[in-house]
């Protein structure tokens, strides 16, 4: 059995009419698992984070400041999301959820969220679309365990992971690979421990070959005991943020290629699905798919 973590609360959030965020799409995987007749067993339910536990890692006044309504205006546009409560509830949940997964993955050997990859949230401040970075959780979670003492974060979304990289800057348990579009957001990059900038257009073959080599790279390079990995659709060329060409086939074959090396390995791999911004639900949702087949969960 490979787990699942899912809460319905993922996709359950009011956004203002024409907002660019699918929130959707999370409601609309976990549906398509069921009706491909995925046990309902196979998926746990994640407990939110608490702030407390947020501010043992975050600075704890952009923690408090958010949790509470009281950040600045300014930096909630910098976030893209109008502030409520069932935002927070939310956030806070879907990180829990990549904690679950981190955990799970360890008991397994591969788990999967549903949602989770909010990778451009920093220590102190929160953007594009993330509050609080639940790559970097997931790693320091792992790291808590015997025999884990190196963490990968394997990042495929076609945003560069800039958060990610900051935070785990000054910790060299955590090895961070981000494989993004140049002309991109976001426009000030910050600098992994590996960075992959791909050009508008970029193509299967050119992709996938570079999926490939900075995976075997940073695996022989950092000798990991277990892997995040961000599996963004953004990459799609379907996508409305994206800007690269890369086909549904692509996504799959990147996705099939990162579990086959990390099972070949030996690594447990928690995966997130990362971004993904078609205003088509239906096609983005088997986009994202392509993440669980090449998982042979369904």
């Amino acid at each position: 059995m490979i787990p699942l973590v899912f809460h319905p609360i993922y996709s359950q959030l009011n956004l203002p009419v024409k907002h660019r965020f699918p929130i959707e799409k999370y409601q609309g995987i976990r549906d398509q698992l069921t009706s491909l007749r995925v046990p309902h067993t196979h998926f746990y339910q994640p407990q939110a984070m608490t702030a407390s536990q947020l501010c043992q890692v975050f600075n704890p006044v952009y923690v408090k400041q958010l949790i509470s309504g009281e950040l600045d205006p300014k930096a909630m546009r910098r976030i893209g999301f109008p502030w409520s409560e069932q935002l927070i509830l939310r956030s806070l949940t879907a990180v829990g959820g990549t904690i679950l997964t981190a955990k799970l993955a360890l008991q397994h050997g591969k788990a999967l969220n549903l949602t989770g990859g909010y990778h451009h949230a920093f220590a102190n401040y929160g953007s594009g679309f993330c509050l609080f970075n639940d790559l970097y959780l997931a790693a320091l979670t792992m790291l808590q365990n015997k025999g884990i003492d190196k963490v990968l974060i394997f990042d495929c979304d076609v945003h560069q992971g800039d958060g990610t990289a900051k935070l785990a800057s000054n910790n060299p348990n955590i090895y961070t690979v981000s494989i993004h579009g140049e002309k991109n957001f976001p426009v000030r990059k910050q600098q992994s421990d590996l960075d992959f900038n791909l050009a508008k257009g970029t193509q299967d073959t050119e992709y996938l070959d570079t999926v490939d080599q900075a995976l075997h790279l940073a695996i022989n390079a950092f000798q990991p005991d277990a892997v995040i990995y961000d599996a963004g659709v953004d990459i799609h060329h379907n996508d409305d943020l994206g800007h690269l060409n890369i086909t549904t086939g692509g996504v799959y074959l990147r996705d099939c290629l990162v579990f086959a090396t990390c099972e070949q390995k030996g690594l447990p791999i928690a995966a997130v699905i990362g971004g993904g911004y078609q205003r088509d639900i239906a096609a983005l949702v088997d986009a994202h798919l392509q993440l669980f087949k090449a998982a042979k969960v369904i």
